[in-house]
């Protein structure tokens, strides 16, 4: 074994083999990595450690805090929550006194409508005398037909009744002068009763000559077309020169006494608690003018289709009152007590109508209602609620069913 010495290149030093120095010496991949992936040097693994310990730390704390906070709030003040739930404004409706009605349209007509045609044999109109929109009184004279064969025939019976007389007096003259003779014997009996019974005769035949005459002006009377009743003309359908017959069509429409009604189409249900003189209110169409009436005739069948009913509401006669024409009514149907609701605070959707209630517990919960008549201060309340609830009055869009809110009281 050769000794440590120096050799010819220079002096020669004592190494282990590379084997052994590998072996013992410590490996790189067993040091720690830094952010970029490079060991790290060993004056700085305290500090990653530190680094890491605090991210803990706060990690920890952090999650100390949401449960805390988030939890089933036992822990958090009952402050803090009221000013992180929204603030929502709720009223409590109480109970009032709604004055019941009805609302319902339909169509007004005249109440009593009147057609007038022809009753006489009819003829050429000369004349009419009347309009639409007039009004005329019973007896008038509406239209007038020409009737110059009728006045011939009545001249020629005026005529017959004068030869009638003629005959009848003289017959009574040849009377007087036999009774004269029978007792000086120059007349029997026999033709005391001849001559008598002449008398008689023509007696008769002067009343049936008056009788014919008669209804000759009673027929020439009816040429003339008169107002049956008093009333407002509706429709006039003939003219001067016209051909008018007894077959032929109404040639006037008269409302009588210029009275109309509303046909008020009414529910089933509403129509079972209406009667007869209970008053309305109506409002044509086109116009803000209000006519108070009654109603006077309720139908007493259902339509099958439209479930519905007529009431007829009586009417006095006004300008603004047109047949035909549209208008809504207003049915005064007693008194209810009741909650009252602004709109805003009742919702619908496809279970129906329904409000959000506040709870002891500051909870919006959901509440089905059924709603009555809707008036100027609200909607009528008729089930789901008993008037001292707290109700949500605007925001119930806006929740969910159990959400926390900060109640604000409104007072009506």
């Amino acid at each position: 074994m050769q000794s440590a010495g120096k050799t010819s290149d220079g002096p020669i030093m004592n190494y282990q083999s590379t084997s052994e120095y590998t072996e013992h010496a410590p490996k790189i991949d067993d040091a720690p990595l830094g952010l970029d992936g490079k060991p790290v040097k060993k004056g700085s693994r305290g500090l990653w450690i530190g680094i890491a310990l605090a991210i803990l730390l706060a990690g920890i704390i952090g999650a100390a805090y949401y449960y805390v906070s988030s939890g089933d709030g036992t822990a958090t003040p009952a402050a803090d929550r009221d000013d992180q739930a929204p603030r929502i404004s709720v009223i409590a409706p109480g109970r009032a006194t709604i004055e019941g009605a009805i609302s319902a349209t339909g169509t007004l007509a005249a109440r009593r409508d009147v057609p007038v045609g022809v009753v006489g044999e009819g003829g050429r109109v000369v004349a009419v005398a009347a309009e639409q929109g007039q009004w005329v009184n019973a007896g008038q004279v509406l239209v007038s037909v020409d009737r110059s064969v009728q006045n011939q025939q009545a001249r020629a019976q005026s005529a017959q009744i004068e030869v009638a007389r003629s005959d009848a007096q003289l017959a009574q003259s040849n009377l007087d002068r036999a009774l004269q003779l029978v007792d000086r014997g120059f007349i029997s009996k026999a033709d005391v009763d001849r001559l008598t019974a002449t008398r008689d005769s023509a007696r008769a035949r002067v009343s049936v000559a008056q009788a014919q005459l008669a209804e000759l002006q009673a027929r020439n009377a009816r040429l003339n077309i008169v107002a049956p009743v008093s009333g407002l003309v509706l429709e006039r359908t003939v003219e001067p020169g016209q051909t008018v017959s007894a077959g032929s069509p109404p040639l006037f429409r008269i409302a009588r006494g210029g009275e109309m009604e509303l046909l008020a189409r009414v529910g089933e249900n509403d129509l079972a608690a209406l009667s007869a003189g209970v008053e309305a209110s109506v409002t044509p169409a086109g116009t803000d003018k209000q006519f108070t009436g009654q109603i006077w005739q309720l139908a007493p069948t259902i339509d099958q289709q439209s479930r519905q009913g007529t009431a007829r509401i009586s009417l006095p006669y006004a300008r603004e009152l047109r047949p035909g024409g549209f208008a809504t009514a207003t049915i005064k149907s007693g008194t209810i007590v009741a909650p009252m609701l602004p709109e805003s605070a009742v919702q619908s959707d496809d279970e129906g109508s329904f409000v959000y209630i506040v709870g002891p517990d500051n909870k919006a919960t959901r509440r089905a209602v059924t709603t009555g008549m809707v008036t100027n201060d609200g909607i009528a309340i008729m089930e789901g609620l008993e008037g001292t609830e707290r109700v949500v009055l605007r925001a119930g869009g806006f929740l969910t069913e159990g959400e926390s809110i900060s109640p604000q009281i409104v007072k009506r």
